[in-house]
């Protein structure tokens, strides 16, 4: 769940819809008071804080969020029409993990809190993966089926890795344009298909483990 903070209206019903549109779960508030009154009883993957906000200041919520043990380690990205130095340098320096200056566009803005999500999760120490005979080391960037080596390209190998993350879970072509391209790709999803199909044929017997979900998109479900 990512909170997007604004006092204006528009751009926080933006925020919150292009969120909601990229896979992720999104909540707006108008003003920060309210906010904190939230996190007494939920906590959100990360916070879009406006700086500009009525009452307590974006950079007053974020010393609250970051002076509270229970909600310190919650992401922070800052947004504001300023764009001076000194107030990028006063949220970062009060604990913000990034910093968007208004008007910033809303891939930017999705890419942003993807960068930030990811370098704020925990390193896993554990980075292979198993479906049936196929086994992927991503450390390693090694893919074997049966005990065999197979050599996948960047794409294809990102393809499978999210596949088996998330067995069993449905990707839309777009989704996989986005979590595997990245959302400034321009290409169509023919381009999806016709990776999925190589990939297929690069896994053998095991590439019959990647299902298409007619009208919808693809999965990756064990044959076990």
């Amino acid at each position: 769940m990512i909170w997007c903070v604004d006092d204006d209206d528009t751009i926080r019903e933006i925020e919150v819809y292009a969120l909601t549109q990229t896979g992720f779960e999104a909540k707006g508030f108008a003003d920060g008071v309210s906010m904190l009154k939230a996190l007494k009883t939920e906590i959100p993957e990360l916070i879009v804080l406006d700086i500009m906000l009525p009452g307590k200041d974006g950079v007053e919520v974020l010393k609250e969020i970051k002076s509270n043990p229970d909600t310190r380690k919650i992401p922070v990205i800052m947004a504001t029409a300023k764009g001076t130095e000194m107030d990028k340098i006063q949220g970062l320096d009060t604990g913000a993990d990034d910093y968007l200056v208004k008007p910033f566009g809303v891939m930017e803005m999705v890419s942003r809190i993807k960068a930030v999500l990811r370098r704020c999760q925990p390193d896993r120490k554990e980075e292979v993966f198993t479906v049936d005979e196929i086994v992927l080391n991503a450390k390693e960037h090694l893919v074997t089926v049966g005990g065999e080596k197979v050599a996948l390209t960047y794409k294809e190998f990102e393809i499978l890795k999210l596949f088996m993350k998330n067995p069993g879970i449905v990707f839309s072509r777009d989704k996989l344009l986005s979590e595997v391209w990245g959302l400034d790709y321009l290409g169509e999803s023919r381009t999806v298909d016709m990776h999925i199909k190589t990939l297929r044929q690069k896994l053998g017997k095991e590439g019959a483990l990647i299902e298409t979900v007619i009208g919808v998109g693809y999965k990756m479900e064990s044959g076990k």
